[in-house]
């Protein structure tokens, strides 16, 4: 007897979409681009504030955490609607590194007590991996000497926002270290809304929370099929912007979007967007039940970074002049889009990891 998968749901419920809305709502108070250009200029890269209306007061942090836990035992699929969301607005927060990555080390390992803590927002936690590893490759790991940890891991996401880290250790232990017993020292980061730092351990204490591998291994893929919603966030508010604006400019007394090769490099870019949030839908959709996530994850991620860079690209070449102004947010949007197309895995990465999952080899 044969059996049927059953087939990804890649349309949204009403709860969906109204925690969609409240999202937005809550960003638009708090994450407008002007807002958003500032905080990259300053010291303060995180937007404390946005953080805690969407972690305290709307209990999104928590999402993937059972409610035994004190989460609100949600699903990869609302999880996905959030990052579409602060995609859209490029948020300043550490959403994706601690509520969905962290997270998911935490889940795997079974620590109940920390999970609570990351569940309420108050505390930010870090997975201490590269953020540029894909899902199947090799990070790297600290020396355990005395149980105290020796070591420097570079490129860690947020790890200046962080007040845990998770640390892969030598001896195969995933360690829980508090962000003050180690040196954290920001890097030079293209996406100034999602910085990059590198961390030094000096005998710093941890405790371990359970193994490492097959930790890391579930937090990078649920990082990178996740990162799909938030990738389709930033080009659908390019290609949203885009048309807007060029409904409004004219030239030769008529608006410019009117011209047919304008019109053909929308159509385009329109049709790459909702592939992608077809694909980004079916890998949370895989995430949530579990089946085939590995292929729709690989799906996602190869599609989803040469969209966004394409609509960003796209945006800041039809805005024109005013594109080119640190004073738009175009810039925002497509240094996002260009950090996130490396981030756990380049699509080239994803599309191999594909070929071998479905048995089909390069020439």
């Amino acid at each position: 007897m044969t059996t049927q998968s059953t087939q990804p749901d890649l349309l949204y419920s009403e709860e969906e979409e109204a925690l969609r809305a409240a999202v937005r709502d809550l960003l638009a108070d708090h994450c407008d681009a002007p807002g958003v250009i500032a905080r990259t200029e300053s010291d303060v890269p995180h937007d404390a504030a946005a953080w805690k209306a969407l972690t305290e007061d709307m209990g999104l942090a928590g999402l993937l955490v059972p409610e035994k836990l004190g989460g609100q035992g949600a699903s990869h699929r609302e999880v996905a609607v959030v990052l579409e969301e602060l995609g859209r607005a490029v948020a300043p927060v550490p959403y994706l590194t601690s509520a969905v990555v962290a997270t998911e080390a935490l889940l795997a390992c079974g620590d109940q007590e920390l999970l609570g803590k990351l569940a309420s927002g108050r505390t930010v936690g870090a997975l201490a991996v590269g953020l540029h590893l894909a899902p199947g490759a090799a990070f790297t790991a600290v020396r355990v000497e005395d149980g105290r940890l020796h070591g420097e891991l570079t490129g860690i996401a947020d790890a200046v926002a962080a007040d845990v880290l998770l640390v892969p250790g030598d001896d195969g232990g995933l360690y829980a270290v508090e962000a003050g017993a180690v040196t954290v020292t920001p890097q030079v980061s293209f996406d100034l809304t999602r910085p990059l730092a590198t961390v030094t351990l000096d005998g710093a204490a941890g405790r371990r929370v359970g193994d490492a591998e097959p930790a890391v291994r579930r937090a990078l893929r649920a990082g990178a099929g996740l990162l799909a919603s938030e990738q389709f966030g930033v080009a659908e508010w390019a290609l949203t912007e885009t048309v807007r604006y060029l409904k409004e400019r004219k030239q030769f007394n008529r608006p410019v979007g009117g011209f047919q090769a304008i019109k053909h490099r929308l159509a385009q870019l329109w049709l790459e967007v909702v592939n992608l949030r077809a694909a980004a839908r079916g890998a949370a959709d895989a995430l949530a039940s579990g089946e085939d996530a590995e292929v729709l994850v690989a799906v996602a991620q190869a599609y989803a970074a040469p969209v966004a860079v394409h609509a960003a690209e796209e945006a800041l070449q039809l805005h024109a002049g005013i594109g080119m102004t640190w004073e738009h947010p175009i810039h925002l949007y497509l240094k996002r889009a260009k950090a996130d197309s490396i981030a756990f895995g380049t699509a080239g990465v994803h599309r191999e990891a594909l070929g071998v999952l479905v048995d089909l080899q390069a020439p």
